[in-house]
């Protein structure tokens, strides 16, 4: 049986209704699961990684410096090639939930096994690191001490009594004397 044009037309603007319906239901499903996962959110694993470097730090390296000095200040490089002998590059990088993720880079060169340049940006200070790795508190810190007033109320403490030396028991001998007496 041929389709008639107003048979035509119904069916297009079924499925026009039907499209416009399984739209607005992925909305609302979309809208649902935004709505649970800012109340549930995944485990996301941390990632630190390579050596932590700040402006005090760097402040130690000093143009004429040996390796194994730069080594004890900064920890032993993340890379360290075999192809670029004179170069080795401290790169730290962290990944935590709650904060921003960082990544920084230190080039340190030598030239005859001394420090001939170093190649930094701008680091944060170690103060300025931690706050910056430090998730924001939520809610309030516990007390941690008493005050005076507290340490008053509080009953004395009770010291256990000291039972005294039992004498050891058991069968009583005497044994001769290892050496002769003179």
């Amino acid at each position: 049986m041929p389709l008639t044009s107003s048979s035509r037309l119904a069916a297009a603007a079924a499925a026009a209704v039907g499209l416009v319906l399984l739209g607005g239901c992925t909305a609302i499903t979309r809208s649902m699961s935004d709505g649970i996962t800012r109340v549930i959110t995944p485990y996301r694993v941390e990632v630190v990684q390579g050596n932590v470097v700040t402006k005090e730090q760097l402040a130690l390296i000093k143009p004429g410096m040996p390796r194994n000095r730069v080594r004890d200040l900064l920890g032993s490089p993340l890379i360290a090639d075999a192809f670029h002998a004179q170069r080795w590059d401290y790169v730290f990088v962290i990944r935590r939930q709650g904060t921003e993720p960082q990544q920084r880079s230190v080039t340190v060169r030598f030239e005859n096994d001394l420090v001939a340049s170093v190649e930094a940006p701008e680091l944060p200070s170690e103060l300025e690191f931690v706050a910056s790795i430090s998730r924001p508190r939520q809610g309030e810190l516990p007390k941690l001490e008493l005050t005076p007033e507290e340490r008053e109320k509080l009953p004395a403490p009770v010291r256990p009594e000291v039972a005294a030396p039992v004498a050891p028991q058991g069968a009583a001998r005497s044994y001769p004397p290892l050496e002769a007496a003179p």
